[in-house]
């Protein structure tokens, strides 16, 4: 786990590490069994056998504490293996496909960290700036070189609403890929 001074509002010791990630897996637990509403720092805290005030020393809100459990599910996405001589779709396939159901199979969790992830604290805003780079990030390497900048802005708001469709219960998780791959296949010109 990877942990920044924006993710908790400082540096961390390795037993902060810890401390940080029994909270996060502790506020996983409890969006997955109570939802978005019922899950507050206070049950994370108890879950996690820790002090609020702890809890609260690293997560400024409810909404900073999920967006890092977003945040982590994403950092524990593996980057797909491309074939040489992969067209720019069919790599962007292969990615669309692992970021689209990376929370396929949780989606009392996916909801209430995308409902999270829409706050507005600061520590939620540079949560927000961290996923969209990591995404840009993601979707530019599989593109590759020589891709129109539009292909890659098109595909990175399509995938944002997509996820945040699917977070609110609109679309089913499993529809994500194939939608995109299709889109994708249209702004690149070639047929999935």
């Amino acid at each position: 786990m990877t942990v920044t001074a924006e993710d908790t509002r400082r540096r961390l010791t390795p037993k902060q590490v810890v401390v940080v990630e029994r909270l996060v897996q502790a506020a996983a637990a409890e969006a997955r069994q109570r939802g978005y509403e019922a899950t507050t720092v206070r049950s994370a805290a108890k879950r996690a056998a820790l002090s609020p005030a702890t809890a609260y020393t690293y997560f400024a809100s409810k909404d900073h504490l999920l967006a890092e459990v977003l945040w982590q599910c994403l950092e524990a996405v593996p980057r797909p293996v491309h074939e040489v001589g992969a067209s720019p779709l069919q790599r962007v396939a292969a990615e669309l496909e692992v970021l689209g159901l990376f929370m396929a199979d949780d989606p009392l969790l996916a909801a209430a960290c995308t409902t999270a992830l829409l706050g507005s604290g600061p520590e939620v805003r540079a949560a927000r700036m961290r996923f969209g780079t990591e995404i840009h990030s993601r979707l530019a390497a599989a593109l590759g070189q020589g891709v129109e900048p539009a292909v890659l802005g098109a595909l990175e708001l399509a995938y944002a609403g997509a996820m945040l469709w699917a977070g609110m219960g609109h679309l089913a998780f499993g529809e994500v890929p194939g939608r995109l791959v299709a889109l994708a296949g249209r702004l690149l010109g070639e047929t999935p």
